[in-house]
């Protein structure tokens, strides 16, 4: 991930290209082709936004709808580390994202060190893209024209933001209308394969831009027994003891992290001594 500014524009812009961070995630999963895309780009643009945290943090980003996509979650914290889902039917056919989320809503939950709980925001899902949904929100909660180009594929995730800062109009009074319409010709594949300098290059040949150094992102999703072990003493002993009856063992799918926790009967017993 890298952030750049256009020195005598004032407007500020980022990309980011996830490779490995975004294998990891998808790993295993086995997510239809469309949900994976949308997922990606989700990855990509939460990225994106959580590079503006200044403090320890966490930014979760969640897209309920009542289409055959059900539910996209991201979440990323201060140092860039991600992890997400899809919840989606297994045969699922192309379609722009109202064809696939259906009515909903995007919900952002902000979790900084000097919060006494989250903040939450909700906005309805407007717009036909992934990247027009977050233009619209970030116009709503950060009152600056926004830009967004974003995409992803099953080895790579990738965005490109826009931002003009207040001052942008009094600098240039085209700079924004300018730069909107040169990144506007960017292609999928630019944004997918080439690098952040490249891609620069390419679309501002003619900008002042300063690039700042890039920051790493990676995949962040480890076991937590500590939690499963929580959630089961909420449950209650009886209820884990009925479970046990029944099947043998109680096995826990973490759905955001892909992984299972399985606990025989001598394990729900410590958990309960």
């Amino acid at each position: 991930m890298r952030g750049f500014l256009f020195e005598q524009l004032d407007i500020r812009g980022a990309w980011v290209q996830l490779g490995s961070a975004w294998q990891d995630m998808t790993a295993g999963r086995d997510y239809p082709e469309p949900a994976l895309e949308l997922l990606g780009q989700l990855a990509a643009v939460t990225t994106l936004i959580t590079a503006n945290l200044k403090q320890p943090g966490r930014i979760t980003f969640q897209l309920r709808g009542d289409g055959e996509v059900s539910l996209l979650v991201m979440d990323c914290d201060e140092q860039l580390r991600l992890r997400g889902m899809a919840r989606s039917t297994p045969a699922l056919p192309a379609g722009n994202l109202p064809a696939l989320l259906g009515g909903g809503a995007l919900t952002l939950t902000l979790d900084t060190a000097d919060m006494r709980q989250p903040y939450q925001s909700h906005v309805p899902l407007q717009g036909d893209t992934l990247a027009a949904v977050f233009e619209h929100y970030l116009a709503q909660s950060e009152q600056s024209p926004t830009r967004l180009w974003l995409a992803a594929n099953h080895q790579t995730a990738a965005g490109l933001f826009l931002q003009a800062l207040p001052d942008a109009h009094a600098r240039d009074a085209d700079g924004w209308n300018r730069v909107q319409i040169l990144a506007d010709t960017v292609r999928a594949e630019e944004l997918l394969e080439l690098g952040s300098i490249k891609l620069i290059e390419r679309l501002f040949p003619e900008e002042d831009v300063r690039v700042y150094d890039p920051r790493l992102v990676s995949y962040h999703c480890p076991y937590d027994p500590a939690k499963i072990h929580s959630m089961l003493h909420s449950v209650g002993q009886a209820e884990c003891a009925a479970i046990l009856a029944e099947q043998g063992e109680i096995r826990v799918h973490d759905e955001i992290c892909n992984h299972e926790y399985v606990l025989d009967a001598a394990a729900v017993a410590a958990l309960f001594r």
